[in-house]
């Protein structure tokens, strides 16, 4: 799925009567990339991921898949949301159907598949998203955390090269947030690329293969060690450090581990420093 390059280009954009909230962002989606899109409340990350959508079009910039532009006819809109899907923030924004199987076969039975198409689909969405057993479920009596994944699987029903997903964890608790992104990991083997919405910097350092940090209406995008661990970047885009990087910023200072060795996440520190102790030995 993941085979098209969707890419914003200096895009523009600002809501009646406010200030741009974007003004030059920049932003490459490669096919099976795992992206981690980062910023301050109100810094653009969901005006973003609404223009990558089509579900926003900018006042200036151009959103392109494979170096084609965006069109924003009727026509053009139904081709690119089967490349790009988006889910909101709020799975209610999402969610309307009578059951879960009824809502996530909404977008195949508009895509005009036959019967045998739909059920495919909606059977690999579920198994992915690990809510086959809430197939008959009516959507109001899902938690919270159910609510999301569901909404994740109507959109990955689609089979979209790149879903784009605002700020999937938030508002759950941590065995919600474990369970979600345990079903984005599914997805990812699946090759479906990822764009991911968050506030969590520990996370995105986990996680992502490139992150995005949206700072003043433009975007910077790299390495996920080497922007988050930027300590001037981070500051002005109202981050935290990921705390892993703050402490083996603090164990190479002391000499206990090598200064150009980068950890990502709690057990690859605790591999690094149980490595070198190996190495040198019982005290």
């Amino acid at each position: 799925m993941s085979h098209r390059t969707v890419r914003a280009g200096l895009l523009r954009f600002a809501y009646p009567g406010g200030p741009p909230v974007l003004d030059g962002a920049t932003l490459a989606v490669r096919g099976g990339t795992r992206l981690a899109l980062l910023g301050a409340n109100g810094s653009g990350k969901s005006t973003l991921l609404r223009c990558l959508s089509g579900a926003l079009r900018p006042a200036g910039g151009t959103v392109t898949v494979d170096g084609e532009p965006v069109t924003y006819s009727r026509s053009g809109l139904r081709r690119h949301r089967q490349v790009v899907q988006l889910v909101t923030q709020d799975p209610d924004d999402q969610l309307f159907a009578a059951s879960v199987a009824a809502d996530v076969s909404f977008g195949p039975l508009n895509l005009g598949l036959s019967g045998d198409g739909v059920r495919e689909r909606v059977e690999e969405a579920l198994t992915l998203l690990d809510v086959t057993h809430l197939r008959d479920r009516p959507t109001h009596q899902l938690s919270y955390g159910e609510r999301k994944r569901v909404a994740i699987a109507g959109a990955f029903a689609m089979r979209p090269c790149v879903l784009a997903l605002d700020e999937p964890t938030a508002g759950l608790d941590p065995v919600a947030v474990t369970a979600t992104m345990a079903a984005l990991d599914r997805l990812s083997a699946a090759r479906t690329s990822l764009v991911l919405a968050t506030h969590d910097v520990n996370l995105a350092l986990a996680w992502a293969d490139e992150v995005a940090v949206v700072v003043d209406g433009a975007v910077r995008q790299g390495d996920p060690a080497r922007l988050l661990g930027d300590a001037g970047l981070v500051g002005r885009a109202r981050l935290a450090r990921p705390w892993v990087l703050a402490v083996a910023e603090g164990l190479a200072r002391r000499g206990i581990i090598p200064g150009d060795v980068v950890a990502r996440d709690e057990p690859s520190l605790l591999a690094l420093i149980d490595g070198l102790a190996l190495i040198e030995g019982p005290p």
